[in-house]
């Protein structure tokens, strides 16, 4: 039997576990009536606290043999995967999440870790020759020093993960400030790490509300912060960082296109879609929320799709029968429900869904939306909804599909279902996102490779995969004259 009795969260500040009073409840959007967790509401004095420990903690991991820095990493990697269903569970009560869905997020944040274990190993540089005789030259990479990183609670446990990892990894110390909408979650990340034997101070938890982020983003000795989440957040964060020149990398969502031409394999298309549009209850800076389908499969693929949706069973997140969890709360969910009638109110038409609904508990329930007749123009092809609400596009030829599908002030991920080569290779080259997709949905991407977008879906550095280092590095250049 789960032990799903209610936590007690607390901060990690110096190695310590602070505690602090704790009355911000965190509860279930599968059942509201299930406490989950009590949270603390921190602040700058623990902001500072957790800084000045980074601080002073932070040369010496740096100086540790990188060995050591791969060894808790992958020990911290073994420990998520032995728990990943303990944890997952968690996850999915906090958040969400079916519990499929929540202990695979589990088991890909123990899979990042393990991967950045090994990079913590392939730190490089180069040896290179000067253009002055008997002179060499040599470049290497170095920890740049204190990492904050303020998270999302969409992905409570992967996003952390997928941050701090090639942040510890490169010899840097991080002070984090979770989601107050799943902090339970990011706490089980935090007390992974401590076990697996990262140094006292390495790594800080603070635990609160919007404040302990402006704090992170605006400390003179946080030296670059990783955000992920809106845009008008994101554009504080970075002013805050900007004003005292420290480096700065912003996720921001997306409004992502899936485009269906004529000869797409229907089936595969419908699947695409579905997956891509509300799996994780559409709650994916990668969700499919644009559906840009040619006119001549129109009728059949909205008709094939509104049937899969319609079947989709939603319901608690720890029912082995449900497809799709909750909302995961309660402001996300109006949210949701006025784009449903905003769109209709601008001459959309509501197929299916878009409705809040019960089930056997007290939940954050609505059925998945579809709405035709939609135009590029209209909000709800234009402002992210961040739900499972997907909106659908007529079009006439491909270039039509290509112009709707970049017509969009965000750019994280497309996708495109054809058979033809030639439109698949010319969607690749000339989509407007950072990452593309050929008969795959546009949510899903693996650890290991750059992950980041266009215009106002990303800014700085790609996260993830080999191109981590850039942003969690800084590069030396060194002389020396051997004559």
């Amino acid at each position: 039997m789960a032990d799903d009795a209610p936590l007690t969260l607390r901060h990690l500040i110096g190695g310590e576990w602070i505690d602090a009073p704790a009355e911000r409840e965190v509860r279930s959007p599968s059942d509201l009536s299930e406490l989950v967790a009590l949270q603390p509401d921190g602040g700058v004095e623990e902001v500072e606290a957790a800084v000045a420990a980074a601080r002073a903690a932070q040369p010496a991991w740096a100086d540790a043999s990188p060995e050591l820095r791969s060894d808790v990493l992958d020990r911290a990697g073994t420990l998520l995967l032995e728990r990943k269903d303990r944890i997952g569970r968690l996850l999915a009560r906090e958040e969400g999440k079916t519990l499929a869905e929540a202990v695979g997020e589990t088991a890909r944040a123990g899979r990042v870790l393990k991967y950045f274990a090994g990079e913590a190993l392939r730190r490089h540089g180069q040896n290179l020759e000067s253009v002055r005789p008997a002179v060499e030259v040599q470049t290497y990479r170095q920890a740049v020093g204190v990492f904050g990183l303020i998270t999302p609670w969409n992905f409570p446990i992967a996003i952390p993960a997928w941050k701090a990892a090639p942040a510890l990894a490169f010899g840097n110390a991080v002070v984090m400030k979770p989601a107050g909408t799943t902090p339970a979650t990011a706490a089980a990340l935090a007390e992974v790490l401590v076990e697996a034997g990262l140094p006292k101070g390495v790594f800080g938890l603070v635990i609160g509300p919007g404040r302990v982020g402006a704090a992170i983003a605006a400390h003179r000795d946080i030296d670059g912060v990783s955000f992920t989440g809106s845009q008008g957040v994101g554009a504080q964060v970075a002013a805050a960082c900007m004003a005292r020149q420290a480096r700065v990398q912003l996720e921001m969502g997306g409004k992502n296109p899936l485009v269906v031409l004529d000869d797409a394999d229907l089936d595969r298309a419908v699947s695409v879609a579905l997956d891509g549009a509300f799996f994780a209850t559409g709650q994916r800076c990668t969700a499919s929320s644009r559906l840009i389908v040619q006119e001549g499969v129109h009728d059949r693929f909205v008709e094939a799709l509104a049937e899969r949706a319609r079947a989709l069973k939603v319901g608690h997140a720890l029912d082995p029968e449900t497809q799709m969890g909750p909302v995961a709360n309660a402001s996300q969910l109006e949210q949701n429900l006025d784009y449903v009638r905003i769109a209709q109110a601008e001459g959309g038409r509501l197929v299916c869904g878009g409705e809040r609904t019960q089930g056997r508990t007290d939940g954050l329930y609505m059925t998945p939306a579809i709405l035709s007749e939609t135009t590029p123009d209209m909000r709800i092809n234009r402002e992210e909804v961040f739900g499972p609400v997907a909106s659908i596009i007529r079009v006439r030829t491909y270039e039509e599909a290509l112009e709707a599908a970049n017509a969009s002030v965000f750019g994280l991920s497309s996708g495109i279902c054809t058979t033809s080569l030639k439109h698949a290779r010319h969607f690749q080259r000339y989509s407007r996102a950072g990452m593309v997709m050929v008969n795959l949905p546009t949510a899903g991407v693996d650890y290991h490779v750059p992950f980041g977008g266009t215009k106002g879906s990303s800014y700085g550095p790609r996260e993830q995969g080999f191109a981590a280092v850039e942003f969690y590095t800084q590069t030396k250049t060194a002389y020396s004259f051997a004559g």
